[in-house]
């Protein structure tokens, strides 16, 4: 392989060698979203759309928990790669290896707890006594995975870091792969129901996990290798500080939906849940492009902040808010295009429920226009290890905005305020993330065109 193939931290990047570095993130992080979209294709298909309400009332609470890995991850990875750009790889080696010690505790913990917590989590998220024993069996059983979930997470950003982006994509297709294929058989042929689903799911979560951990335990040619290691507090609190806004989003994001799916209980009943876990799928595939780019970039930022090269700091931070941008507009075109298809491939057996999740689409697929730049601006902040920032345009973004948009608009506007909430709250978001932006360049240089 020529040098011009090979692409490192350490590099300057056009456009084109951005997007292959990063590329292979979008993908995983795209496949990642789709083989959960799978999920409630089978469920809601075969099981039935209480089924599949049941499912998505559950979800919100397992997000919070995968957030936790979410957290040590894209904050740990700053801390990583900015120690690689500062030229010192034994302690940013020993940082990788606290962080996922950390990740392994805390999905035990969770484990126990979440095991046994589980129907007064259920009673709390307010399901109905028609989804509450699907919804209880489905969390405990997915739960029992949970040291693979948060390994997952935490992977999908060291692997990045390490300079196997491709390694990763390829872990994401195996375990999605076996995903479907279990789907399949559980649900569709052996009749599991949710049991099957959370199996399914489990299981792909365990090779997402467990694989990684097993290449970075060994001798390899990336920048990273685990080994163990006296966990450091000051190191780990560092690197959960700035990485607490990525786990703000998660709690925040499943807060917010178990608000929506209290909500839709009290607007549109058991429909009004089903036709926003089929949003929330099809979301979860175009919002995974976004994510994945900034997951794919932020440890390029973290290198060069690091090793303090402004110069192409700059370079990084004007083309990736180009690309997050038409990124969001095109795929706010696309979505519009297909809502009726994507909807009739879920609730296409019930008329009344089709015509709902159309209409709520085309209204909360207004959002894709802000978001990615959104998105990338609390990830840079991350990457630029300023955690405050980071957590003050993620909490106000997808919790205290989101939260105050659906709470109130359906007062005004009945359900269709409802769908209008995201894209509400993403313009709002959209404002304070440009103020920060703007009060942050003499610091850090992002919008300077000569450094």
């Amino acid at each position: 392989m020529s040098r011009k193939d090979i692409i490192q931290l350490s590099d300057h990047f056009d456009y084109k060698r951005l997007l292959r570095y990063c590329l292979p993130t979008i993908f995983m992080m795209v496949l990642t979203s789709v083989y959960g979209v799978v999920d409630g294709l089978f469920v809601s298909n075969f099981v039935g759309k209480n089924a599949f309400a049941a499912i998505n009332m559950v979800m919100p609470s397992l997000m919070i928990l995968g957030g936790f890995g979410t957290m040590f991850g894209t904050g740990g990875t700053a801390l990583v790669a900015k120690t690689l750009g500062e030229d010192k790889k034994e302690l940013a080696n020993k940082y990788f290896s606290m962080m996922v010690e950390v990740a392994i505790i805390i999905g035990g913990v969770l484990t126990i707890v979440g095991f046994g917590l589980m129907p007064e989590i259920i009673k709390i998220l307010g399901a109905s006594n028609v989804i509450f024993d699907d919804a209880v069996m489905y969390g405990r059983c997915v739960i029992v995975f949970m040291v693979a979930f948060e390994l997952q997470y935490i992977f999908q950003s060291f692997l990045v870091a390490a300079e196997k982006p491709k390694l990763g994509l390829i872990i994401t297709v195996a375990a999605g792969a076996i995903n479907m294929a279990l789907d399949a058989l559980f649900i569709a042929v052996f009749k599991w129901g949710v049991v099957g689903a959370a199996l399914a799911t489990g299981t792909s979560q365990f090779i997402g996990g467990v694989i990684p951990l097993i290449f970075f335990m060994n001798p390899n040619k990336s920048l990273l290798r685990f080994t163990l290691t006296p966990i450091d507090c000051s190191a780990v609190s560092k690197a959960a500080f700035n990485g607490v806004s990525e786990l703000m989003t998660s709690v925040a994001s499943s807060v917010v939906s178990m608000v929506y799916n209290r909500i839709l209980i009290y607007y549109a009943g058991e429909n009004g849940v089903a036709a926003y876990g089929v949003i929330m799928y099809v979301q979860f595939i175009f919002i995974g492009i976004l994510f994945g780019y900034s997951l794919g970039t932020s440890p390029i930022v973290s290198f060069h902040f690091g090793a303090g090269n402004k110069k192409e700091l700059a370079n990084v931070f004007k083309k990736s808010f180009i690309i997050e941008y038409i990124g969001g507009v095109l795929m706010f075109l696309l979505a519009q295009l297909l809502a009726r298809p994507i909807s009739m491939i879920f609730v296409g057996y019930d008329a009344d429920l089709l015509n709902m999740t159309i209409g709520a689409f085309r209204l909360f697929l207004f959002a894709f226009l802000f978001a990615g730049g959104n998105i990338f601006a609390s990830a840079v902040f991350t990457a630029l290890n300023n955690g405050p920032v980071s957590a003050v345009i993620s909490g106000l973004r997808s919790l205290v905005f989101e939260l105050l948009s659906v709470i109130f608009l359906p007062k005004i506007f009945g359900i269709n305020g409802i769908w209008c909430a995201v894209a509400v709250a993403e313009i709002a978001a959209f404002l304070v993330s440009w103020t920060f932006l703007i009060a942050k360049n003499k610091k850090y240089g992002y919008f300077e065109k000569n450094i």
